[in-house]
């Protein structure tokens, strides 16, 4: 059976035809294909067509499909079993492993998506601080959480619509919402509200709006208010964390916050999230303290074998500078082909991760990233994916390179993306 007999079925039986809104094409136009198999950096159609992969499973397939560790953790794991709903030995492990690694967290507890992660982070951090406030920034994306799905970034802003129905006016009453790089925003919010603010959540390098990078000293000014206020300050690093580094963004710039929210890579393929930080507030939570968390699955052997062998592999290979020289070699062939046509085009890349923004001025925030011309990346997407490249289906999302893309694929890939931009 072909895609789009897939899709017309699936349709039928799921609402939109799929799992997850962005999965659909809505953004870009057209029908999604439907993936065989996949391994290392290429999909499978089931029609047989073989595509270089820059979405990564969105994220946590930084050592491309199928990984051969991976597969092989899980299997020793699922001999044991599949979960057994008391402690085991892995959590352990892959505490150590986070622990060791992130440096804002002392103690971390495991859960089962990054949705997950950030509400527990809220709740958390309000139970820490009895205050009820929290601030987040127009275009991050934390999962669908009620109160933060405001402004939201990822398939919300995809979809055209970065709210959502069936969220009560009360539930989002107490989020404030701030343009990200505006300091005087940031120090106004805080001089009006900062007594009752309890948490500010960010993604450190927005990635689900695009992918939008910090002013240089801005990271460390929301630090700095936050420490001075009394408000807990959460990196949302689903994303980011251990793709850029070992630590993640926290790592690489030196600006730690008080608790991290962790997933997709951790997972190793499989479904996870995890959050962590300082001592003293993650002991509020139960059973030591009154903040409630739970999960059935969290901690799942399976998924703790998988992503104990995906972080022992990027510990052991350190494949970052080379990852870093893939994107930037990207990055560069993009930006080149945009001036030969005279055609505006940012590509913001750090390490294993870019984005195409069809702009004149770089892209600092969630207005000028809706601002951008998305009917030339549309065009770019579908071109890519008709010669053997496959995109992010939406202008708002980041593209990834895995341990699994060699030069030949980022080559070509920079070949066909190029291509691409000069025929527009």
């Amino acid at each position: 059976m072909d895609s789009q007999k897939l899709f017309e079925q699936a349709r039928e039986l799921i609402p939109g035809g799929v799992n997850s809104p962005v999965r659909a094409f809505r953004s870009v136009g057209g029908s999604p294909f439907f993936t065989r198999s996949a391994n290392g950096s290429r999909l499978t159609t089931v029609e047989g067509r073989q595509l270089i992969d820059f979405v990564c499973t969105w994220g946590p397939a930084i050592h491309g499909h199928n990984c051969p560790e991976i597969r092989s953790a899980i299997s020793v794991a699922l001999a044991d079993g599949t979960s057994f709903g008391t402690p085991n030995p892995r959590e352990v492990a892959m505490a150590q492993s986070i622990v060791a690694a992130v440096p804002s967290v002392e103690q971390v507890r495991m859960c089962n998506s990054g949705t997950e992660a950030t509400l527990s982070s809220i709740r958390l951090a309000r139970g820490y601080t009895g205050r009820d406030k929290i601030v987040k920034f127009a275009g991050c994306y934390h999962g669908h959480v009620d109160a933060l799905l405001v402004k939201a970034g990822s398939g919300a802003l995809t979809l055209g619509n970065p709210d959502s129905a069936g969220i009560p006016a009360g539930t989002a009453a107490d989020t404030l919402v701030l343009p990200f790089n505006d300091l005087a925003a940031l120090e106004h919010c805080f001089s009006a509200f900062g007594e009752s603010i309890a948490a500010v959540i960010l993604e450190p390098f927005p990635a689900n709006c695009g992918l939008i990078l910090p002013h240089e000293g801005y990271l460390a000014a929301l630090r700095k208010l936050t420490q001075e206020h009394g408000s807990v300050l959460i990196f949302d690093e689903v994303m980011t964390g251990f793709r850029l580094s070992l630590g993640g963004v926290q790592a690489m710039t030196g600006i730690t916050p008080d608790l991290t929210a962790l997933g997709k890579i951790i997972g190793g393929g499989l479904p996870v999230g995890a959050f962590g930080g300082k001592r003293e507030i993650m002991s509020c939570l139960a059973p030591e303290g009154p903040v409630y968390q739970a999960g059935t699955l969290s901690g799942n052997p399976l998924a703790m074998a998988a992503g104990i062998a995906a972080l022992e592999k990027l510990r052991e290979e350190d494949p970052y500078d080379r990852l870093d020289q893939l994107g930037s070699m990207i990055a560069g062939a993009l930006r080149e082909a945009a001036a030969s046509k005279g055609i505006g085009l940012q590509v913001p890349q750090v390490g294993s991760m870019f984005a195409l923004f069809f702009a004149t001025e770089p892209v600092l925030n969630y207005e000028a990233a809706v601002a951008t011309d998305t009917r030339l990346f549309n065009k770019v997407f579908h071109y890519a994916l008709e010669h053997g490249v496959y995109l992010p289906p939406s202008p708002y999302e980041t593209c990834f390179i895995s341990t699994a893309h060699g030069a030949g694929d980022a080559e070509q890939a920079a070949t066909v993306l190029a291509d691409a931009i000069r025929l527009l």
